[in-house]
């Protein structure tokens, strides 16, 4: 009886140091509740900066509070799901149909954003939305975890190395199509998603050159896109973003830089904005971070920093745990998805960089954004579940 009991003791310290070195396996809770913690922040913030507009539009001033709730609850089913999925039956073909799922997720992705164009809007209209029945979704927002999937497909199976051109084109050639037809609809997402494959593929690959080659030629692209190509409206926003006084669409920058200057340190309170009172459009999507620092101050914006931190920093903790390459990029692709969006939003709405739409994850309204995140955090979690995490050296199984 005191050998079995030495045991359970000597198995518990064991158990006690892996996990502090960090290889210990298994369902990473703390991912779970740094999630959770950010969607509630997000809707306590969500419910701050739009109780106003909610009430003088719509007579109630939990309108997006509620709605925001429908979605966090969606979010969560499409988590617990995907937490169940095995990260290995994505390369495995499908019993009837006899190709891959990360085949048939491709062709899905492109599949939608291809109705999207069908349906109208187009170049000019700017149409993003999916619309089936009384459903409406962004598939923008579906295909930019189709390509973290796809990305980390087609790097799994290229040579470790990955030195030459021809395997860059490889990779790159399927990720065009999805990237072009979205970049026709909102160029703020396609930017996204070629941050998030152009990142896993600057990770993964040894030789940098071709990788820093085809990054100008896309800069060159887009630059012709922005300014001679797409839509004034794209040109119009570079003009705003250089003197927001002086153009006459350039009021969300200005009152976005009143509401983060106001705030001082400590921020006036919460639910004390003034910028939220009809002078800040939507201050609940894009621009929430300006009322996080009026109402929360340097302080508040700096948690916030903290957690997105903390976040990407479990999510690597996840990939460096994996012993198998597949699963490691996939965190590696949210990781870099997650990073790049709050970044950009944060810069966007200090004037850092022109105006994008992008959201800042998990914290501003919108159901497609926020529904795909945690799926894709779904999937993490799955990984951290199922792959073998002792730590050792990444395999190609």
């Amino acid at each position: 009886m005191e050998a079995t009991r030495q045991e359970r003791v000597e198995r518990r310290r064991n158990r006690i140091s892996r996990r502090r070195e960090g290889t210990e396996g298994g369902f990473d809770y703390s991912l779970l509740l740094l999630t959770f913690v950010m969607l509630g922040f997000g809707m306590l913030m969500i419910y701050s900066s739009s109780s106003y507009t909610a009430q003088v539009k719509n007579d109630d001033s939990t309108y997006f509070l509620k709605r925001q709730a429908i979605n966090v609850l969606v979010g969560t089913i499409g988590l617990l799901i995907a937490s169940k999925f095995n990260y290995k039956y994505f390369i495995k073909p499908l019993p009837l149909l006899r190709v891959k799922l990360v085949n048939l997720i491709y062709i899905v992705c492109v599949s939608l954003q291809i109705i999207v164009l069908l349906q109208g809007g187009g170049l000019n209209g700017a149409n993003r939305w999916l619309r089936v029945g009384f459903l409406s979704f962004q598939p923008s927002e579906l295909t930019k975890v189709g390509i973290i999937i796809i990305t980390a497909y087609y790097l799994y199976e290229m040579p470790r190395k990955f030195s030459t051109t021809k395997a860059l084109i490889r990779i790159f050639v399927p990720v065009i199509l999805p990237l072009g037809l979205v970049a026709y609809q909102d160029l703020s997402s396609a930017i996204v998603i070629f941050i998030i494959s152009y990142g896993m593929c600057f990770l993964e690959v040894k030789n940098k050159v071709p990788l820093i080659i085809f990054a100008l030629i896309m800069v060159f692209l887009a630059y012709l896109y922005v300014f001679h190509i797409g839509s004034s409206f794209r040109a119009d926003r570079i003009e705003i973003w250089k003197n927001p006084e002086g153009h006459p669409k350039g009021l969300q920058i200005v009152h976005g830089l009143y509401a983060i200057a106001s705030g001082g340190l400590f921020g006036s309170g919460l639910g004390e904005s003034m910028q939220k009172l009809g002078f800040l459009p939507e201050p609940y999507n894009d621009m929430i971070f300006s009322v996080i620092c009026e109402e929360l101050g340097l302080v508040g914006a700096g948690v916030v920093i903290v957690m997105f931190i903390l976040l990407c920093w479990r999510i690597y903790r996840i990939a460096t745990r994996c012993t198998d390459l597949f699963p490691a990029l996939i965190c590696t692709g949210v990781m870099i998805h997650i990073a790049s969006q709050a970044i950009i939003n944060i810069a966007v709405v200090t004037n850092t960089i022109p105006s994008t739409g992008i959201p800042l994850p998990f914290i501003s309204y919108g159901g497609s954004s926020v529904i795909f995140l945690m799926m894709e955090i779904g999937i993490v979690l799955g990984i951290s579940a199922n792959t073998d995490a002792s730590g050792g050296k990444i395999e190609r199984t």
